[in-house]
C-alpha cells in the first residue's frame, strides 16, 4: 500500500491545519512540545519533531512523513469532550473512491449521498474501516469549514471541506476526502465522534519497482527523479538501466539502502523531496 498524506514541515510561510495540532498534541504527551497547540508548523514544532525523530532512530529532518506519524502512536482520541451520544446507535459513513461518492447511514433512515474529492494514485485515500476521532469547526484554508479526522495511524487524514471547489469528483488529494463546504457542514453536524467510516475502492498496491518493469508506476518514479534533477532522460516507464542509476544517485544522497529498488522508503522520500521542492502543503 502507497501511505503519504501531507508532508508537514517548517515553511517560509508556515503550514496551518487540524492535522499540525494533532501532532502537537502527540507531541506534548510524549514529552517533547511544551508551546501552545495552535495548529501552527513554527520553529518551535520543528524543534520539537527534530528532537523526537532524533529519539525515536528516524531520519533527522524536521519534516512529518509515515514513518514519523508512525512512531508517535497517536491515541484513539485527544483531548476531546464527552461526547453523550457515543453510546447511542451511531451513524456509518460509506466512502467509494472509485465512484468518488460518500454515503451516510443512520436508524433504517433514507441514505444521504455526497460528492467527495480523493486522493490521486500516487497519494491515495487509504482503504479499511475507520472512524471517526477529531473534530473541529472552520479549520480555513485548504481544509475549508469543517474537519473529522479518521483513525489511520500513519498520516493526518480525514474528511473536510475545501477553498478549491473544483476538486471534488476528482482525485487530486493527499488522501484526505474533500467535499463541498456546504455538504461537509450537514455532515459535520450529523456525525458524532466514534462514527464509522469504511472506504472500499481499488486499491493501489505500490509494488516494488526495479529493473526490467514498466508500467505507469515506472513513469511517474521517472518524472519524479526529473523534477528533483537525477534524471534526465524522456519518462517513457520503462524501468532501465538510466532509471536504475537515477535511483541509485537518490538513495546515495538521502541515506537509503542503496539497491536501486523503489520500495516503500524510497517512495517516501521521492516524494517528500519532491512536495518540498514544489511547495506543496495541500491536504
Amino acid at each position: 500500500m502507497i501511505f503519504a498524506s501531507r508532508f508537514l514541515r517548517r515553511e517560509s510561510v508556515f503550514m496551518t491545519g487540524p492535522d499540525v495540532s494533532v501532532l502537537q498534541t502527540s507531541l506534548k504527551r510524549a514529552g517533547f512540545f511544551s508551546g501552545p497547540v495552535d495548529g501552527i508548523y513554527n520553529e518551535a514544532t520543528e524543534q520539537a519533531v527534530i528532537a523526537f525523530q532524533n529519539a525515536r532512530f528516524l531520519p533527522v529532518d524536521g519534516v512529518v512523513g509515515p514513518d514519523t506519524w508512525m512512531k508517535l502512536r497517536i491515541p484513539a482520541v485527544l483531548s476531546l469532550p464527552y461526547q453523550p451520544d457515543f453510546q447511542s446507535n451511531l451513524p456509518v459513513i460509506s466512502i467509494d473512491v472509485t465512484k468518488r461518492r460518500l454515503t451516510f447511514s443512520q436508524n433504517g433512515d433514507a441514505p444521504r449521498s455526497y460528492k467527495i474529492g480523493v486522493g490521486k494514485k500516487s497519494t491515495p485515500t487509504p482503504l479499511g474501516n475507520w472512524s471517526v476521532v477529531q473534530k473541529a469547526t472552520n479549520p480555513g484554508g485548504p481544509f475549508g469549514a469543517r474537519w473529522m479526522r479518521l483513525s489511520i495511524p500513519w498520516g493526518g487524514y480525514g474528511i473536510h471541506g475545501t477553498n478549491n471547489p473544483k476538486s471534488i469528483g476528482k482525485a487530486y488529494s493527499h488522501g484526505c476526502i474533500r467535499m463541498y463546504n456546504e455538504d461537509v457542514i450537514e455532515l459535520y453536524d450529523m456525525t458524532p465522534i466514534g462514527t464509522s467510516v469504511n472506504i472500499l475502492g481499488q486499491a493501489y498496491t505500490g509494488r516494488l519497482l526495479q529493473l526490467g518493469m514498466e508500467g505507469s508506476d515506472v513513469k511517474e518514479v521517472q518524472l519524479m527523479l526529473k523534477k528533483l534533477g537525477y534524471y534526465k532522460f524522456k519518462a517513457d516507464g520503462q524501468f532501465g538501466l538510466l532509471t536504475e542509476a537515477a535511483v541509485k544517485k537518490f538513495q546515495t544522497d538521502n541515506g537509503l539502502i542503496v539497491d536501486g529498488i523503489v520500495g516503500p522508503q524510497t517512495r517516501w522520500n521521492l516524494q517528500k523531496k519532491q512536495a518540498i521542492k514544489s511547495g506543496d502543503i495541500e491536504p
